[in-house]
């Protein structure tokens, strides 16, 4: 069964349908310059209606090791996303679980970039945009995915519309999506979640 991320929240009642839906995974953004950014006291907040076997990630992009630390603890997440030039050596120094985000490009080897993390969780493969770390809302081509034994989380462009699709075509391990599932910029819609995960389900 393919697992479900819905990731940018920053409302309880988002947080509460998500829940309710049975995502799999809901992801916070602690990343200043985009707009689904939280504060690690509005992430605690939301991180607290979370229950068991619900896992909490968050998303850096270039962060420090101590803010990552402290961010990682006092918001009780479960597992970090790092979305920016992060290092493996930089990765595996936090002694944290992760999961490294790609921007797929025709001229990336995807391949070597995940033999360059042995240790990570997974991999989230995303449409690359200059000067954008994710969240462009852009599908790639999904040609260019290698077969692999790597636990692939498939983003970029995803909705209620095409997720079965994106199963069907790319068999990942999960899928993760933010503004296909939006009303507005940071504010999710329960219609939209609803559908994506009877898509997913289905």
């Amino acid at each position: 069964m393919t697992r479900v991320k819905f990731c940018g929240f920053t409302d309880s009642v988002d947080v509460a349908e998500a829940v309710k839906l049975g995502a799999d995974a809901l992801g916070f953004v602690f990343y200043s310059r985009s707009p689904r950014a939280v504060t690690i006291a509005l992430a605690r907040e939301l991180t607290a209606q979370v229950p068991a076997f619900v896992t909490k990630v968050g998303l850096f992009v270039n962060a420090e090791v101590d803010e990552v630390r402290e961010t990682f603890s006092s918001a009780r997440l479960n597992l970090i996303q790092f979305h920016g030039d992060e290092t493996p050596a930089f990765c595996e120094s936090l002694k944290l679980p992760y999961i490294r985000a790609l921007r797929v490009r025709p001229e990336l080897n995807i391949v070597n970039e995940m033999l360059r993390y042995p240790n990570a969780s997974g991999f989230l493969l995303d449409a690359y945009k200059e000067g954008t770390p994710g969240g462009t809302g852009e599908i790639f081509d999904w040609d260019l995915i290698p077969k692999t034994g790597q636990s692939v989380i498939l983003a970029g462009g995803l909705n209620p519309e095409n997720a079965k699709a994106a199963i069907k075509r790319v068999s990942p391990w999960a899928l993760d999506v933010s503004g296909g599932i939006e009303s507005m910029l940071g504010r999710k819609d329960p219609d939209k979640m609803a559908r994506f995960m009877a898509a997913c389900r289905s």
